[in-house]
């Protein structure tokens, strides 16, 4: 049975070839294939997991580098919409050794239709982002996806990359994510996440405080180079392990190579330590560019 689901966006990053604090400071950029659930699914398979991802691209030429480039990486891509009359999305990204700025250019990706319930039951674990849970009808079709793949036993793992300027100032975000917690996810947020979705800094123990009410099987705290801290619903004390140092050469898609190893040692059965050994490992290889 393949291991892994992944549902949400599969997308065009084009990233500044130099190192910028924001955008305005871009002269030249490159296109990578790209977005959080097809990254993860790239870096799981890099780690050994195998990972099928749902997606809607536009039928475009954009689309035809984005399914060829995941092809060739060997992810199924049987289930990727190639939508008419929808173009690919797209996300400018300015290359940072820290959080980087960037402004997405959204269509196909926020479109996903209904997905069949058949590859829900195919897999153990059901993957999606905040990203790919703020817009409509996107935010439907995957709630109901993890509906489901809750209701069959399926584990359920979230990133909850969450940026105001993708959902809009209005949301209904708390709701997404109260809803999400009910499925007892693997739950993975960065700092930056946390205050972006809190609308002020948050200090590391003022982050840990917000995310202790929640029912999550497991929750995961990543904070840059301070490493990452942890904890289970069975045990509410919080862990901490350090990052190791490393030569930064991007740190693009870091959060996603992060989660890939972590879920990739969970699935594996792995002790909860290991599980972390091996999440921040994958990040320190693409932090390198070694993935």
């Amino acid at each position: 049975m393949p291991l892994l689901l992944a549902i949400g966006e599969a997308l065009i990053d084009i990233i500044s070839n130099e190192f910028v604090t924001n955008l305005s400071e871009a002269k030249q950029f490159t296109a990578h294939t790209g977005g959080s659930p097809a990254n993860f699914c790239m870096y799981a398979k890099a780690c050994g997991t195998s990972a099928t991802l749902v997606a809607a691209i536009g039928d475009d030429g954009l689309g035809k580098i984005v399914l060829a480039d995941l092809e060739a990486k060997g992810i199924d891509c049987s289930h990727i919409q190639v939508l008419e009359n929808h173009y690919t999305s797209t996300v400018l990204v300015g290359k940072s050794k820290n959080t980087p700025d960037f402004i997405a250019y959204r269509d196909a990706d926020k479109n996903i239709l209904p997905i069949d319930k058949s590859v829900i039951d195919h897999h153990v674990i059901v993957h999606s982002t905040s990203f790919a849970l703020s817009q409509q009808p996107a935010q439907q079709t995957i709630l109901d996806a993890l509906a489901y793949a809750n209701s069959k036993g399926k584990l359920i793992s979230i990133d909850w990359n969450y940026a105001e300027n993708i959902w809009g100032k209005l949301n209904n975000a708390k709701d997404v994510l109260a809803k999400i917690d009910s499925f007892n996810p693997l739950l993975k947020f960065s700092l930056d996440d946390i205050n972006r979705f809190t609308g002020k800094q948050n200090s590391v123990d003022e982050a840990k405080y917000f995310l202790q009410h929640l029912q999550a099987k497991m929750i995961c705290l990543t904070c840059g180079s301070n490493g990452v801290w942890y904890k289970c619903n069975s045990n509410n004390e919080w862990l901490h392990k350090q990052a190791p140092p490393v030569q930064v050469i991007d740190s693009t898609g870091a959060g996603d190579s992060f989660w890939a190893g972590f879920i990739t040692a969970y699935l594996d059965k792995k002790p909860i330590d290991d599980c972390i050994d091996l999440a921040l490992a994958t990040a320190a290889k693409k932090l390198q560019g070694l993935l």
